[in-house]
């Protein structure tokens, strides 16, 4: 161990002085109430990386019929679903490396790195000439925008014990919020100089490259999230005298722990911290939660495109014939009441019945409202405005709710020095099953809309009873032996 000069060995407390991450510590001490400045922060970062995931939904059936790469009307939302799968592949292969980077050099380069991103590929993505490009330009935006697990971890950091809960709700309401908003301002400025010919040119750059400017808006914000990223305090504790000073050997790990034994309990921890760390693959809560996660993120990424291609699809394969601007209307409500109810009522909820069996419920009842659907699409007018409206709601205020239990599970079950490299794992996971998610949607929903007169579930039905098996396969999951609850 490292000597402080008259021979007592170096102590991690005698590097605190000078570490952000106890300033940070410092500061929770100080807390009194709600820290509103750190949830905000918190929330509009989470927006950020949310936004671009399915911003381009709503317009994304016109942006690959535009490519004219889909030989048949059909086959536009089979097209569709690898460009929606893309980010989600270029997620799923650095999740985990940008997970082990927040450990090591800190949440704050990592955030920032992934604000920055979307700011150059969002724009590129704006501006595709083609297919491919499009393709290309999602990929490298998943892969470098790596945020999400890193600022889970930061949530959990920055805030006080019992702030916590909250702390983690306004990650997964921002990051609801932003799966909705995203597709609304998707349809709300896709394709501006047909809606706004007054405003827009149809020689500009809007009209030349139709589906820019809500990737230009999106952007935008990033842009200023990223520099307002530039004063976050860093959560991590790092400490480079402490570790370089730590032994290098077996004998000087003894030597260090006799030492300990005659100086204290609080050496021991350091060098048990160090030591021994346990595997998080041998963690079941944290593997058991990941898994939770997983097919209930699948579940909600297919839905999500499902949803918005299903909305703009023509009558005649079982679609509502909406514009890009009529689902943008669907998804702003939407993203209204889930904002109310999560700031409102869910941590409320959460606290009375605890995570688990608020998110057991909440895939229960999402089962008879998926079904309700394709009835919802007979109906016309302000019928079918109303109905398809809370249908949305309710179902994106529960899986917001069921997502929310999964993200408190998952940091519960692992201490501050693996959390970042828990969190690239589950996002790991999460990417791969949210990539499969849009692919298999747009394939489906493609393959469903061929089967309009089939005698066992015609059309959408089919579409919305799959998406129900796997609603039901992850209540399931949530009971023992599935999961298991770190105590």
């Amino acid at each position: 161990m490292a000597n402080n000069g008259v021979g007592a060995p170096l102590l991690k407390k005698d590097y605190y002085e000078n570490c952000s991450g106890c300033k940070v510590e410092q500061m929770k001490e100080r807390q009194r109430g709600l820290p509103f400045k750190q949830l905000f922060t918190i929330w509009i970062i989470v927006l950020c990386a949310a936004l671009p995931i399915s911003s381009l939904f709503p317009f994304l059936y016109f942006m690959v019929r535009d490519f004219h790469i889909a030989r048949r009307p059909e086959d536009i939302n089979y097209y569709a679903g690898y460009i929606g799968a893309s980010y989600m592949l270029g997620r799923t292969l650095t999740s985990v490396l940008w997970g082990l980077a927040a450990d090591r050099y800190g949440r704050k380069p990592v955030i920032i790195i992934g604000t920055t991103s979307v700011v150059i590929f969002n724009t590129l993505f704006g501006l595709s000439a083609n297919y491919w490009m499009a393709i290309l330009t999602r990929f490298l935006l998943g892969s470098l925008n790596g945020l999400l697990g890193p600022i889970k971890a930061y949530a959990t950091e920055i805030f006080r014990a019992e702030y916590q809960a909250l702390a983690l709700s306004s990650v997964s309401t921002s990051w609801g919020i932003g799966l909705i908003i995203g597709p609304a301002l998707g349809g709300f400025f896709a394709q501006p100089a047909e809606k706004y010919p007054g405003i827009f040119s149809p020689d500009s750059i809007f009209g030349r490259f139709p589906y820019f400017l809500p990737c230009l808006c999106i952007s935008l914000f990033a842009l200023i999230v990223t520099i307002s990223s530039l004063w976050l305090p860093e959560t991590l504790h790092i400490h480079p005298s402490y570790k370089s000073s730590l032994p290098q050997s077996d004998n000087g790990l003894e030597a260090a722990v006799k030492v300990q034994e005659s100086d204290g309990k609080e050496l021991e921890n350091d060098i048990r911290e160090i030591a021994s760390k346990q595997s998080l693959f041998k963690n079941w809560p944290l593997m058991s939660s990941i898994i939770v996660y997983c097919i209930f993120s699948l579940h909600d990424m297919a839905y999500s495109e499902i949803f918005s291609l299903w909305a703009v699809s023509p009558r005649k394969f079982g679609g509502l014939s909406f514009s890009t601007q009529d689902v943008g209307v669907v998804l702003s409500i939407s993203g209204f009441g889930l904002l109310v109810f999560q700031l409102s009522l869910y941590p409320f909820v959460e606290k009375r019945f605890g995570p688990i069996p608020t998110a057991r419920v909440a895939g229960v009842l999402t089962i008879p409202l998926l079904t309700s659907y394709p009835f919802i699409a007979m109906l016309s007018g302000f019928a079918l405005a109303l109905m398809l409206n809370c249908a949305s709601l309710f179902k994106n205020v529960l899986s917001t709710s069921i997502i929310t239990g999964t993200f408190i599970l998952q940091n519960n079950a692992v201490d501050q020095h693996q959390r970042g490299a828990a969190n690239g794992i589950a996002m790991t996971a999460m990417s791969l099953c949210k990539a499969v998610g849009p692919a298999g949607g747009g394939a489906l929903l493609s393959w469903a809309q061929k089967r309009q007169d089939a005698a066992f579930l015609p059309g959408d039905h089919m579409v919305f009873f799959i998406l129900n098996v796997i609603e039901a396969i992850g209540v399931l999951m949530t009971f023992r032996p599935f999961l298991s609850v770190r105590q």
